[in-house]
């Protein structure tokens, strides 16, 4: 399936969102007995893909359920020997016994959630705990700089209401950011923006024809059209290039 754009989409998700994993992986530098970190643990399917690879994984949440969850999904696929799930803030890999404990360090999309006043600690973060040599991959939603600077300290609807205290960056703060703050250097940047529109069109349809499913679980008709209307506004936000998703890949001077 191809966009207006003539971008082509995959019709299957799993492959799609492999392709997107692997890659991922593959920019960190992900091989066989590499030290690998996972800021933001998700649903566990990252961390089984670099045990896959040989890697052992430390791989840290803020989530109960997605601990649980992804600790199930780990022992499922046999990589208990070589997945560690924790709770733990990123924060704390500030700490000595972390320098320069991971050969690779990946995060998909936890940037957002920092909040801007953190930035600087989340990669001065990350710097500490790379070794050197090592490399860093990480996939964020971003907004154009001069967008970003106009709406820095404003109150949207989406932070009122899915994701409080998030605020996306933009790529050359990311860079200043790094460039000033820490001995990591951006080597790498894939752009896949029209990507994500279309997973928001597929994931919007499948959830309005779950409709009495939804209520089943007990929610009600506002938040059918609250999550209706956030799936729709952020697909119009990559459509129209208001915002982005990039895999950026880093490494360490």
């Amino acid at each position: 399936m191809a966009d207006s754009a003539g971008v082509v989409h995959s019709p299957d998700f799993a492959e799609a969102q492999a392709r997107k994993i692997e890659r991922l992986l593959d920019e960190a530098g992900v091989t066989d007995g590499s030290r690998v970190l996972e800021i933001g643990t998700g649903w566990g399917e990252l961390a089984i893909r670099a045990a896959r690879r040989g890697a052992s994984v430390h791989s840290i949440t803020l989530s109960v359920e997605q601990l649980e969850l992804a600790e199930q999904r780990v022992a499922d696929a046999g990589c208990t020997d070589l997945v560690r799930i924790e709770l733990l803030d990123y924060r704390a890999l500030a700490q000595p016994e972390f320098a320069a404990a991971y050969d690779a360090i990946v995060s998909v999309e936890m940037i957002e959630a920092v909040g801007h006043e953190f930035w600087g600690t989340y990669f001065q973060t990350l710097d500490h705990a790379l070794a050197p040599g090592g490399r860093i991959a990480i996939q964020a939603i971003t907004m154009p700089h001069d967008r970003m600077l106009a709406t820095q300290g404003t109150q949207t609807w989406i932070n009122k209401y899915i994701f409080p205290g998030g605020f996306l960056p933009s790529v050359q703060v990311i860079d200043e950011i790094t460039s000033e703050q820490t001995a990591l250097r951006r080597t790498g940047i894939l752009e896949f923006g029209s990507h994500y529109a279309e997973t928001l069109r597929r994931w919007d349809k499948r959830f309005l024809a779950q409709r009495d499913a939804v209520i089943a679980l007990g929610f009600d008709d506002q938040f059918m059209r609250m999550w209706h209307f956030y799936l729709e506004y952020s697909r119009a936000g990559f459509a129209s290039g208001y915002i982005n998703v990039q895999q950026l890949t880093f490494v360490k001077e």
